[in-house]
């Protein structure tokens, strides 16, 4: 039996309760599934080249793979993909395990993996979980195995609660997120720490004798790099270090610090650790009288959409979410092809800072 030939699949019960024997179509025959053979001889090839086309295989000239495709539509041919999953062990899919889907961060780069990976003719599978355990990745990649992936890709952007680093379960094609296992598996993250230190340097540059931070939460691998970073690059200009405000990457968090902020006579600039907060700050100046940027400038992070929108238009580090995404599939699937792990390392993606109308140098 051919496992990729759905005309030697069973065929499926017909819905409202038809009885054994009654035939589909007017005229008592019962509607044959289209079958390989049937492409095959529209197309006027073998067999094996319609298998190759429908599989996505190289090596098919253009010419060939133009007339069986049309003879697939003509016919209305539609491979097996269960069949071909069993007949190759390759599903086609890849699955995606995170713990938080409404951050910015996180909700862009799922985005650019389920783009790419259409590309690249992958569907993916998400997991979240709520409560970030080592049990529950575990529990999670348990789940992904019922569901049948190829891959894993796991956006680790915050400490698990009971582990001081994840462990992965061996043997699987796996490529992590924003994590601190480099060491031990292949990583993909934005360059964190540079793009702290761009929206450090320009504010610097433009004059200011320190740079005030309102942090991320303590617990999440981006805002501990960029806070690192930001407490480097001023100690390394001989540059006093304010005390850091901490938030919770949501405007409101911002706005409280921002209103702490207001009332500090020397803080002519911030760096917040993503733009909601940065959005924050920006009304919280505005409620006390502070002008954005003749009292204070302000750099956000992330480059959400929206930023160019702010009043006035928020200074801000550019994450590449699609090149996360891009290199996330592309490392997977590298794995799948070559049937083996992933070398450990991390691979950084690049910031770049986009400046706007809320940096300027001091007033005074």
């Amino acid at each position: 039996m051919d496992l990729d030939d759905p005309a030697q699949q069973l065929p499926a019960v017909p819905v409202g309760g038809a009885k054994r024997g009654r035939s589909d179509i007017p005229g008592g025959r019962r509607k044959q599934r289209v079958s390989m053979a049937d492409v095959a001889r529209l197309a006027g090839v073998s067999s094996q080249t319609v298998s190759r086309v429908a599989n996505g295989y190289p090596g098919v000239i253009g010419t060939t793979r133009e007339q069986v495709l049309a003879a697939m539509r003509e016919l209305g041919y539609r491979p097996n993909s269960a069949a071909r999953a069993l007949r190759y062990g390759q599903f086609n899919t890849i699955g995606v395990i995170l713990f938080n889907l409404a951050s910015t961060g996180n909700s862009h780069t799922v985005e650019a993996i389920a783009t790419y990976a259409a590309t690249e003719g992958y569907a993916i599978t998400l997991i979240p979980i709520d409560v970030p355990t080592q049990d529950n990745v575990l529990g999670a990649f348990t789940r992904m195995g019922e569901l049948a992936v190829d891959a894993v890709i796991v956006i680790m952007e915050i400490h698990l609660l009971d582990a001081g680093t994840v462990a992965l379960p061996p043997g699987v094609h796996v490529v992590v997120v924003d994590s601190d296992a480099g060491d031990r598996y292949s990583v993909v993250d934005t360059d964190q720490a540079e793009g702290a230190r761009l929206a450090v340097r320009h504010l610097l540059d433009l004059g200011h004798r320190t740079v005030w931070h309102v942090t991320g939460p303590e617990t999440s691998y981006a805002s501990q790099r960029r806070a690192q970073a930001w407490r480097l690059c001023l100690e390394e200009a001989g540059r006093s270090v304010p005390a850091p405000l901490h938030g919770d990457w949501s405007a409101e968090s911002g706005y409280v610090a921002g209103l702490a902020l207001a009332d500090e006579p020397d803080c002519t600039a911030v760096f917040a650790s993503n733009d909601q907060m940065a959005l924050g700050l920006l009304r919280a100046f505005h409620d006390r009288g502070r002008s954005v940027p003749a009292d204070i400038s302000v750099v956000g992070f992330d480059d959400i959409p929206d930023a160019a929108c702010f009043i006035p238009p928020l200074t801000t580090v550019h994450q590449d979410f699609a090149e996360v995404g891009r290199r996330c599939v592309q490392g997977v699937l590298q794995q799948i092809r070559e049937g083996g792990a992933g070398s450990p390392g991390t691979d950084l993606v690049p910031t770049r800072l986009v400046v706007r109308a809320s940096t300027a140098p001091p007033s005074r």
